[in-house]
C-alpha cells in the first residue's frame, strides 16, 4: 500500500486524544448556538469563506477538545486537545473598540431603557447593532482581517481545527452571556453596567422642561374644563379616553432568574434559569388568560348594569 494513500488534503489524518472534563458543546447535530447573537457571530465568519474548516472545528467542540480558555478585553486564551499528548496554546484577537466610540454606544444604549433592562437580564435587544451602528462601530467584526489567530499546532491552515472548535465554544458561552461579546470588543459587564447606570441617572436628573402656563382667556377656559367627576358620574359608566388596561407578557421573561443565576442550594443536573424560564413563561401565560377572563367577565357585567 503507497504511503501516500495515508494522505488526503495535505495533511496526515489523525484523530485526537479523548479527554475527560473538556468544555463540550451542547449542539449534538446541525448548527451551533440558540440566540440570534451567536448565531450572528458563526454566520460572521462562515462569511469570510471558512466553512470547510470550521466544520472540522465543530466536530472538535462536539467532542469537548476545548480544555479551557479565559475571556479578556478584546483577546480570548484557550488549550485545545488535539493528536499529540501536550495541548496545543489558541489565541483569538479582535481589535477592541475604543474608549470614545463606547462612551457614544452607551449614550445610545441609554436612550432605550429597555436595552439595559434586557442586557441586565441576560438577553441581547434585537437592535442593540444600531447603537453600535450610529457610533461608526460594529459589535461584531467586519472581514477576516479584523480578526488575529494564533496555534501552536502545526497546520499552517488559518483557522485551524483548533482555533475553529473555540470559536465554536464561543458561540455557545454567548448564547449564555451576552456580555462576553461586548468584552470581546473591549469592555467588562460591569464596566458597561455602570456606565448605563450611570448615563441613566444622569437622563434622570436632567432638570423637566418649564411648564408653560395658560394665561388669560386660555386660563379661563382651562379652569372650565377642569371638572371634578362625582361617585355618581363613575358608576354611569359609559366609554372613557383616559383609562386603558395593556395586558401583556413582560419584555424580558424571567428577568430576576436570569440576573441573579443559579443559586448555591441548586444540585439538579438540569439547567436552573433554563427550567425556571419554563415555569415563569407558563405563569404569565395563564395570568394573561386570567386576566382577559376577568376583563371580559366585567365588560359585560358592566354592559349588563348599563342597560
Amino acid at each position: 500500500m503507497s504511503r501516500y494513500e495515508d494522505f488526503w488534503g495535505g495533511y496526515t489524518p489523525s484523530k485526537p486524544i479523548q479527554v475527560e472534563g473538556g468544555i463540550k458543546a451542547k449542539s449534538k447535530r446541525g448548527s451551533i448556538g440558540d440566540t440570534w447573537w451567536s448565531k450572528r457571530w458563526v454566520s460572521v465568519l462562515e462569511s469570510f469563506g471558512w466553512s470547510n474548516r470550521l466544520e472540522r472545528g465543530r466536530r472538535y467542540a462536539r467532542k469537548g477538545q476545548v480544555l479551557d480558555f479565559e475571556l479578556s478585553p478584546g483577546k480570548v486564551e484557550a488549550k485545545v486537545q488535539g493528536s499529540v499528548r501536550k495541548p496545543y496554546s489558541v489565541t483569538i484577537e479582535i481589535k477592541p473598540i475604543t474608549d470614545g466610540a463606547w462612551d457614544h454606544v452607551i449614550e445610545e444604549m441609554s436612550q432605550k431603557a429597555i436595552f439595559a433592562a434586557k442586557l441586565l437580564a441576560g438577553e441581547m435587544p434585537d437592535d442593540i447593532e444600531d447603537a453600535f451602528e450610529a457610533a461608526d462601530v460594529s459589535l461584531f467584526p467586519v472581514k477576516s482581517n479584523d480578526i488575529k489567530t494564533h496555534c501552536s499546532c502545526p497546520d499552517s491552515a488559518n483557522p485551524c481545527k483548533h482555533i475553529a472548535a473555540l470559536y465554536y465554544i464561543l458561540a455557545e458561552e454567548f448564547d449564555r452571556d451576552p456580555f462576553m461579546i461586548f468584552e470581546l470588543r473591549g469592555r467588562t459587564k460591569d464596566e458597561i453596567s455602570a456606565a448605563l447606570r450611570k448615563q441613566r441617572t444622569v437622563d434622570d436628573e436632567s432638570p423637566p422642561e418649564p411648564e408653560v402656563l395658560p394665561v388669560g382667556e386660555d386660563a379661563e377656559n382651562a379652569k372650565e374644563e377642569e371638572v371634578a367627576l362625582s361617585m355618581d358620574d363613575f358608576w354611569e359608566g359609559g366609554e372613557s379616553e383616559s383609562f386603558s388596561v395593556n395586558i401583556a407578557p413582560p419584555d424580558v421573561s424571567a428577568a430576576v432568574i436570569k440576573r441573579l443565576g443559579t443559586p448555591q442550594f441548586w444540585d439538579s443536573k438540569e439547567d436552573f434559569v433554563e427550567k425556571m424560564g419554563g415555569y415563569y413563561e407558563e405563569i404569565s401565560r395563564r395570568a394573561i388568560e386570567t386576566a382577559y377572563c376577568e376583563q371580559t367577565e366585567a365588560k359585560k357585567k358592566l354592559n349588563k348594569e348599563i342597560s
